[in-house]
C-alpha cells in the first residue's frame, strides 16, 4: 500500500465550471474516496416564501439556476396549478414544451463546450458554443429573454410564438441539426476522445438505481428513467423514447446528451406540427390553499418541487430537489479508484449545477 493523502479538489479549479469542492483521498495517482462539500454560494432563495407572494415566486424560483431557469419556473407553476385546479390552455402547454426543448439543447451544447475542452478540444469547445449561441437567438425571438425568460405564470404563458417566428425557429432547427451532426464524429469517433473517455467511470444499472441517480447520467448506465414520460405539458401527445446506452462510463454519458440534442429538435418539430390554435393562458383566482410536489425533466435529469399553501398570498414552504444532488452520490462512486488525472471529467460527467442544488 502506498502513502495516503487527501487532496483538496475544488471549489476554484480550471476544469470545473461550478464551485464544488472535493476532498480527494489519493494513494500514488488513485483516488481511493472522494468526500463532496457544498455550500459555497448558498442564497437563501426558498426561504423567500415569506417575503414575496406566490406569483412573485415565480420569479425568484426561475433565477436559481440561468442554466435550468425554464425548466424552474414550469415546475414551480404547475405545482401551483395542481393545488389550485387551474387548467393551462393546450396551446399554452406546446408553447412550454417547446421552451422546455429549447432550454435543454442549449444546456446540453453548453456541457459539450465544456466537455471538450475539459479534454482538450479548444476548437470543439468553441463550435458546441456557437451553435448554443443560435439556440440562445431564438429563445430571446420568442420570449425577450437568453437565460432567464419568465414566459410561465400559473395559468399558462405570457408570450405566444406567431407563424413568422415558428418557421423561423423550424429553419434554424434545420441548420444546427446539421452542425451538430459535424461536430458529433468527433465527440464520438475521434480517437484520442474515445481514448480519453470510454472505460472511465463506470456505474452499472444497478448502481445508479440504487444510489439514486437520475437524468443522462443515468440513462447512459441503461436505466430508462425519464420524467417526460409521464405526458405533462404536451409530451404525452408526442412521440419518443428515452436516449439510453447500456456502456455506463463517461463516453455513454457524452453520447446520451449528444443524442438528447437530435431528440430535443425531433420534439420540437413534432409539438409545432401539432400545435392547436386558442389561447395560451387562463388567468388564475384566489389564492392556493394546499400542497402538492411535481416531477419533470430538467436537462441534467429529475427535479422535484414541493408547495405547502395555506390559502393567503405568501406560501408556507416552498422546496425543490435537483439532479445535481441526486447525482453526487453517482459521481463519489465513479470517483473511487479512479485517477487523479480523470476527476476533472468525471466531475463533469453529472453535468454540475451547484446553483440548483443550494437555494
Amino acid at each position: 500500500m502506498g502513502k495516503r493523502s487527501v487532496v483538496p479538489f475544488g471549489p476554484q479549479h480550471p476544469v470545473l465550471p461550478e464551485p464544488i469542492h472535493l476532498d480527494l483521498v489519493i494513494e500514488d495517482e488513485k483516488v481511493i474516496e472522494a468526500v463532496p462539500n457544498i455550500g459555497f454560494i448558498h442564497r437563501g432563495l426558498e426561504g423567500l416564501t415569506d417575503k414575496r407572494d406566490f406569483k412573485q415566486m415565480t420569479y425568484v424560483i426561475e433565477r436559481t439556476c440561468g442554466i435550468c431557469s425554464f425548466g424552474h419556473g414550469l415546475g414551480y407553476v404547475e405545482t401551483i396549478e395542481k393545488i389550485m385546479n387551474a387548467e393551462v390552455p393546450a396551446r399554452g402547454k406546446y408553447l412550454r414544451t417547446v421552451w422546455a426543448e429549447l432550454a435543454r439543447m442549449h444546456s446540453h451544447l453548453l456541457w459539450l463546450g465544456l466537455m471538450a475542452d475539459a479534454f482538450g478540444f479548444e476548437s470543439l469547445f468553441y463550435q458546441a458554443w456557437r451553435i448554443r449561441e443560435r439556440v440562445l437567438d431564438l429563445l430571446e425571438m420568442t420570449t425577450g429573454g437568453r437565460l432567464i425568460f419568465s414566459v410561465n405564470e400559473p395559468g399558462g404563458v405570457l408570450r405566444d410564438i406567431n407563424s413568422d417566428q415558428e418557421k423561423e425557429i423550424l429553419k434554424e432547427l434545420d441548420i444546427m441539426e446539421d452542425e451538430v451532426k459535424d461536430i458529433e464524429k468527433t465527440f464520438l469517433q475521434d480517437y484520442t476522445v474515445e481514448s480519453r473517455l470510454k472505460g472511465v467511470g463506470y456505474l452499472s444499472k444497478e448502481q445508479v438505481h440504487d444510489l439514486g441517480c437520475c437524468g443522462p447520467f443515468a440513462r447512459a448506465s441503461g436505466l430508462s428513467y425519464d420524467m417526460r414520460k409521464l405526458g405533462y405539458e404536451a409530451y404525452g401527445d408526442l412521440d419518443f423514447e428515452p436516449i439510453i446506452s447500456t456502456q455506463g462510463d463517461a463516453y455513454a454519458r457524452c453520447e446520451c446528451r449528444v443524442k438528447e440534442v437530435f431528440q430535443s429538435i425531433d420534439l420540437i418539430r413534432q409539438a409545432f406540427a401539432k400545435m392547436p390554435g386558442g389561447d395560451i393562458f387562463n388567468p388564475v383566482k384566489g389564492n392556493p390553499n394546499g400542497e402538492h410536489f411535481t416531477r419533470i425533466e430538467q436537462p441534467r435529469g429529475e427535479a422535484i418541487y414541493y408547495v405547502k399553501a395555506n390559502g393567503t398570498k405568501k406560501l408556507d414552504r416552498f422546496r425543490m430537489r435537483t439532479p445535481t444532488f441526486a447525482n453526487l452520490t453517482g459521481l463519489c462512486e465513479t470517483l473511487k479508484n479512479c485517477e487523479y488525472s480523470d476527476v476533472g471529467i468525471l466531475a463533469l460527467t453529472i453535468d454540475p449545477c451547484i446553483s440548483c442544488t443550494e437555494r
